[in-house]
């Protein structure tokens, strides 16, 4: 076919089959499911690392354990691997509120910001204790290890009634006895609990949701 110009223009496609439509409306589906996903899995992994390697770290720079690295070389590799964790977990969390409106959308940021209203909250307690103690104290870092463990439990705990995901609401449970073993077994023990216990329990949930992602 000619146009005016009497240049040839090429004949449009046919139209797509009912079930070509079908499969391509499909794979355009999952294709945005998988974007907009958020993955368990994947979350608890950074965490994972970030709690393994870094109160590791500082466990193995405390003096009455085994003293490899000095301390402040541990502080500022655990705070770089915790702020690194916190600003993942927010960008990887909030692909699955991308295009969500309503009551879905609104239970998820309340959640967030549960976590962070949570903390400062303890934080600012936690500071205030700090100043009561003696310097130098064992009770300041089994104060804020015990604290924060029992604080993550609860809101995992939380998490997992919210959404009925009975393997987050267990994780939290552990996270909770974590939190009691890290007080009993004193500094610098606190610390290898936080590592081994609690990272390691990390490295666990993220399994499971890797080997069974739905219930």
């Amino acid at each position: 076919m000619n146009n005016d110009a009497g240049d040839p223009v090429e004949d449009e496609g046919e139209p797509l089959s009912v079930a070509e439509s079908l499969e391509l409306i499909a794979r355009q589906n999952e294709r945005t499911r998988r974007e907009l996903r958020v993955s368990p899995a994947r979350l608890f992994a950074v965490w994972a690392f970030a709690w393994l390697v870094g109160w590791g770290l500082v466990y193995l720079s405390d003096d009455r354990s085994a003293a490899l690295l000095p301390g402040w070389v541990a502080g500022i590799v655990v705070a770089v691997l915790m702020v690194g964790a916190i600003v993942y977990s927010a960008w990887h969390g909030s692909k699955g509120g991308r295009g969500i409106r309503g009551p879905s959308r609104r239970i998820g940021a309340m959640y967030g910001w549960a976590w962070m209203i949570s903390f400062a909250g303890m934080s600012l307690i936690d500071i205030r204790i700090t100043k009561l103690l003696p310097e130098d104290s064992d009770l300041v870092p089994l104060l804020w290890s015990g604290t924060s463990l029992l604080l993550t439990g609860a809101l995992y705990l939380a998490g997992g009634m919210l959404w009925q995901d009975l393997r987050q609401y267990f994780f939290g449970g552990w996270i909770i006895v974590c939190s009691g073993a890290s007080v009993l077994v004193g500094v610098p023990g606190n610390f290898l609990v936080l590592s081994l216990a609690g990272g390691g329990g990390f490295a666990v949930a993220a399994l499971v949701y890797v080997v069974r992602p739905r219930d």
